[in-house]
């Protein structure tokens, strides 16, 4: 049963929340890191990205990086940038989005549901890219990025944030990208002792995003405890910060594709091959040059899972999958994992997506413009996706399996530096 407990977070002061919260780290390039930072000096970029601060010959990776980034961070505490609350609490965290809003429980979840896979994945980690967040978090002796995770909902949580969040929030701002964050605090004994048998009785949660941050929080806890091998399990390296959403308050964004080339064949070629795998509907054409034609003029929009939206010499097909190569199978019946199967490997030579630089790969909150600037800048072609669902999502986590490479994608992004989880 899921261990998700309260805790004491370690927040912007009044008033700094929205100076402070900052996007992930790692949305931005070096370049763009360093660009915010120097417009943004109070953001906590300026520590999640601690080479932002220091000479540009630096190495990101370099020793002084993390040293600076836990520097910066114990001199905002003493300064009271942020306070600790004086007691173990759970907090209610909602963004609203385009008229949208997510709401989910700010918690530590335990590095031993992780490790005993009631924490479920559905991604393969990196060493290299956990081992950034694993000198980061050790040095700082902090959590400073939650893990998005999910879970089926349940009617005790949800009375719970329902009561919590008829009152007014602690802190309300817009962050970048018009997202409104409101913030609450669960400190009444019986709704945090509510919430924390609720989540007991929940068998299983999964990671929706945040898989290498994950890991690397695991890993910085299993390194704690061989330093104190008496260790009693309460400790608070043995948890790591989260958000948790039910799953009906969600909603996974398309995660599509752009190829740089045709693989050797001419646009005509390549129609032929995949009509072969797919019912080919073509639409209209595409009026990229016109910077103020709408966003969806002339695209073949997928509107159900077996849909994939295809733009390729400046029009717009619609590929609707054949029966005969659809599955049952929860990853290989993925429209992701048959697009990959079936068309980017075989007819455009794409072999491991996660390595080959001829793709690329483009977040839906991106619009369908990108895609046709980028198949047109490389006289490439772009696939448009219909999202994975979080019954998915689900689906290939509970199997025990994993799903190919940027299949989902999560807007709005959690912010960092709103909560922290000192260890």
């Amino acid at each position: 049963m899921a261990d998700i407990r309260p805790f004491p977070a370690c927040r912007p002061a009044k008033g700094l929340e929205s100076e402070i919260a900052a996007l992930p780290y790692d949305v931005y390039s070096r370049t763009e890191a360093r660009a915010y930072v120097a417009s943004h000096p109070g953001s906590f970029l300026s520590i999640d990205r601690a080479e932002t601060t220091l000479s540009p010959d630096i190495d990101i990776y370099d020793e002084r990086v993390y040293r600076q980034a836990a520097s910066l961070l114990r001199d905002w505490i003493a300064r009271r940038r942020f306070v600790q609350d004086p007691a173990p609490c759970y907090y209610v965290y909602s963004q609203t989005m385009a008229g949208r809003t997510q709401t989910g429980i700010v918690a530590c979840a335990s590095i031993d549901d992780y490790n005993s896979n009631i924490i479920k994945k559905h991604e393969n980690t990196r060493a290299e890219k956990e081992q950034d967040r694993i000198r980061h978090v050790d040095e700082c002796s902090a959590q400073t990025g939650p893990i998005f995770l999910c879970y089926r909902s349940n009617d005790v949580i949800s009375r719970v944030v329902a009561k919590t969040v008829s009152l007014p929030p602690v802190a309300d701002f817009v962050s970048e990208g018009d997202v409104r964050n409101r913030v609450w605090v669960i400190s009444d004994q019986k709704d945090c002792d509510a919430v924390r048998n609720a989540f007991a009785g929940i068998d299983s949660i999964y990671i929706a995003d945040g898989h290498h941050r994950c890991a690397s929080a695991v890993r910085v806890g299993e390194l704690r405890r061989k330093q104190k091998p008496d260790y009693t399990g309460e400790e608070d390296f043995n948890y790591f910060l989260s958000v948790l959403f039910p799953e009906n308050e969600l909603r996974i964004m398309d995660y599509n594709r752009t190829v740089h080339d045709l693989n050797g064949l001419t646009p005509a070629e390549l129609v032929g091959k995949i009509e072969e795998i797919c019912e080919v509907i073509p639409g209209g054409s595409a009026a990229s040059g016109d910077r103020k034609a709408p966003e969806t003029e002339g695209v073949m929009k997928p509107s159900a899972k077996g849909e994939i939206g295809m733009y390729l010499d400046g029009s717009w097909y619609l590929l609707r999958i054949r029966p005969q190569y659809r599955s049952d199978d929860p990853v290989a019946g993925l429209d992701v994992s048959i697009l990959q199967n079936r068309i980017l490997t075989p007819i455009l030579g794409i072999g491991d997506p996660k390595t080959d630089t001829r793709i690329e790969f483009v977040g839906g909150i991106r619009g369908t413009k990108e895609l046709e600037q980028k198949a047109d800048s490389f006289h490439g072609v772009s696939f448009l996706m219909y999202p994975t669902s979080i019954g998915e999502l689900f689906a290939v986590a509970d199997a025990g399996r994993l799903m190919p490479p940027k299949s989902t994608w999560f807007e709005p992004k959690l912010l960092s530096g709103l909560f922290i989880h000192l260890i």
